[in-house]
Order: structure tokens, then sequence, then C-alpha cells
């Protein structure tokens, strides 16, 4: 199954999420990626049929994370619909080329090339 919109929350310390997460909540590991210095700054974890994944960043609330096919073209039509970009492009380390953006009301969007 090829899913397309993806729950997503940020955490300072993603380990210490991710320890929180499978202990409190039952949640089972699916992928987990670590930075040069082996911190885990991303993590995806299985939720009955569903995925539910936490990265490195500024806690805030939740988001939502939409795999996109051309994300730089999806960039451009949100930037010119007036979306207030929040992450610049990045090239993640787990193969995924993403940025962020807030809609008018400041709801966090997460969109990259990465279907887990």
């Amino acid at each position: 199954m090829s899913r397309t919109v993806y729950a997503l929350a940020r955490y300072h310390d993603c380990q210490a999420a991710l320890d929180f997460l499978t202990t409190a909540f039952g949640f089972r590991v699916h992928e987990v990626a670590k930075n040069d210095e082996g911190a885990v700054n991303h993590a995806e974890l299985i939720v009955g049929d569903d995925i539910i994944m936490i990265g490195q960043g500024e806690p805030g609330g939740p988001g939502i994370y939409v795999a996109a096919d051309d994300v730089d073209a999806h960039h451009d039509r949100a930037r010119a619909a007036g979306a207030r970009i929040t992450m610049d492009f990045v090239d993640q380390p787990y193969g995924s080329r993403e940025y962020g953006c807030a809609d008018p009301e400041g709801n966090a969007w997460y969109f990259g090339t990465y279907r887990p």
C-alpha cells in the first residue's frame, strides 16, 4: 500500500520521544534514522495499519506530512498561493527532499518525496 498523508510530531529529543511513545502507547518501531553523531533524528512508528513519523525539531503542535512526487514544483505553487515557508528545503539523510510551511491559520504542513 502506498500512503500519501502521515501524522507528524517534532521533538527536541527524538530518542526520548521514541522510548516514551513505544512504552506508553505501545507504538511499534518501523524505521529509525540517525544523524552522523548517532542521535535519532527521524523515526516511523506503526499504529494499527498507519504510520506516525517523528522528527528532530521544534515542538509546537502536530503537523501533517504529505508525500509529493515533485516537491520543488509543489513548494513554488504553495508559496505563490501565499503559504508561509517555515522550513527551507532539506535533503534528509533518509532520502527525502522536504520543506515546511504554514497555512493562513498557522497549521504546520510538511511536504517531501519520502514515502515510508
